[in-house]
């Protein structure tokens, strides 16, 4: 009887029907104990690593790590490994780069395909669907943008104006991480307004970063990235469904781009955009199919003979496989593929090898008295709750939106405070906009403060919050 211990009897064997949980159904597959233990070791480390609280908490850690080694006596070390320079020639064309480029411009270029990957879900099937109902959000982070920019402006001329962009960006893993410490104090629908801003924040800020931080472009390179990208258009209307091509010409693009001038960790984006989020299988027939295809495993299955005889059965197994296999967009492929590589190692390691902030005999008043430091602390502090919620309530008072059910003036307060954590995009925008070694730690300094400043306040804001509404419902109820 196809995937059944052959010693038992036919009699033993449960209806599938009444098989309700999936343990139970691993049972009834599976013939060996050690066989769903491994399964069931493996489901609790997909939940640890499918955790956006743990992936952004892992990031925070590298950041710490990387500071109290940055001031401790192995920092030398570390920068040496950092400035280590890596690359190869082939013929005339030579490329290198030290490690810590490498991460920044090249394993940051995979995180930026996961954000490409999420920006086209949630245009396809998400929030970002729906113009109306995401525009509100929407337009809250333009608010989130440009409110921060003036700011950082206010306190930075000449020379130093260049980081203006620094505060805009909200590091969307490390702040949804932060608010669900608060549980049910946040309601779900909040989340999904805060991400949806933070997702058109994540445009804004990438829009930022193609036009005013890349290098001055390489009209040959410039136009390779352009055939590059034409043939990611070509695969995509041939309808290609396997990822490899896709990941051969992306990083044949993300090649060109980083010759060009433009910056690297844009291919990222442009190749997720290219990936489709369709299947070539026909999902309405699958069923049909499957019950067609277990009757013929089920014929082909010999109880008599070793699995490794039963080539029939085996191969028509092969075949239901692959197909299953594609029943999974592409898109959705690759994100299963690189979410774990990119929390847990690529935003770590960006993290550790950017978070390096030598205070070992450096002036903390200096720091504090730059304008960089300040433009940047007060840009993400005060000038992304003021835009947000200034633009959230002009834009509900005016009647062009209305709030979200179940989201209130407290929580809008609560998505302002908390857009303030700005850390990977921010680090990112920092290097860029910055040569001097001593601009860049001001800058780096102030994200890194910035971002523990929102996360407390945010956190205290909601819990105060939410005692006083406890405390004045229940003064109602006593006077009622």
């Amino acid at each position: 009887m196809g995937l059944l211990n052959t010693e038992k009897v036919e009699e033993e064997i449960p209806d599938v029907s009444e098989l309700d949980d999936t343990a139970s159904m691993r049972r009834f597959i599976f013939d060996e104990p050690a066989v769903i233990r491994r399964i069931e070791q493996r489901s609790v480390f997909e939940g640890i690593t499918s955790n956006g609280t743990i992936a952004a908490f892992a990031m925070v850690f590298a950041a710490i790590l990387a500071v109290i080694v940055a001031n401790s006596p192995v920092h030398h070390v570390v920068e040496e490994v950092l400035e280590y320079q890596v690359g190869f020639h082939i013929g005339p064309i030579v490329a290198s780069m030290s490690i810590e480029a490498f991460v920044n411009d090249g394993l940051m270029s995979v995180f930026f395909l996961l954000v490409g990957i999420e920006l086209k879900y949630e245009m396809t099937v998400g929030q970002l669907r729906r113009p109306r109902q995401a525009a509100l959000p929407m337009l809250a982070a333009v608010g989130g943008v440009a409110v921060p920019a003036l700011i950082f402006l206010l306190f930075n001329h000449g020379e130093t104006a260049s980081g203006w962009a620094i505060p805009i960006a909200t590091d969307i893993a490390f702040a949804l991480g932060v608010m669900s410490l608060l549980g049910d104090r946040i309601a779900p629908e909040t989340k999904v307004f805060f991400q949806t801003l933070a997702i058109a924040d994540d445009i804004l800020a990438i829009v930022v970063l193609a036009i005013c931080y890349g290098q001055t472009p390489h009209i040959s390179w410039c136009a390779a990235s352009l055939g590059a990208i034409l043939v990611l258009a070509m695969i995509n209307g041939a309808k290609v469904y396997s990822l490899k091509p896709y990941m051969v010409v992306g990083l044949l693009l993300w090649f060109c781009m980083l010759m060009s001038g433009i910056h690297a960790t844009l291919a990222g984006v442009i190749l997720a955009f290219f990936l489709p989020a369709r299947t070539d299988i026909r999902l309405s027939s699958l069923h049909d199919w499957l019950d067609v295809w277990a009757t013929e495993l089920d014929d082909r299955y010999d109880d008599e003979s070793h699995v490794l005889g039963q080539h029939d059965f085996t191969d028509d197994a092969q075949v239901v496989e692959r197909v299953m296999h594609h029943v999974t967009p592409p898109l959705l492929r690759c994100e299963e593929y690189i979410a774990v590589f990119v929390n847990f190692f690529v935003l770590p390691l960006f993290a550790f090898a950017n978070a390096q902030v030598r205070l070992v005999g450096v002036n903390i008043l200096d720091i504090v008295g730059n304008s960089i430091t300040q433009g940047a602390f007060f840009g993400a502090v005060i000038g992304k709750p003021v835009g947000i919620i200034l633009v959230t309530v002009l834009l509900v008072r005016i009647g062009f939106a209305k709030l979200p059910r179940h989201v209130d003036w407290m929580q809008v307060i609560a998505v302002g405070i908390m857009g303030g954590l700005g850390f990977t995009m921010s680090i990112l925008i920092a290097g860029l906009a910055f040569v001097d070694p001593g601009q860049v730690m001001a800058a780096k300094c102030a994200i890194l403060v910035g971002s523990v400043t929102s996360a407390v306040i945010g956190v205290a804001f909601v819990r105060i919050a939410d005692v006083v509404i406890a405390n004045r419902n229940h003064r109602e109820r006593i006077k009622s």
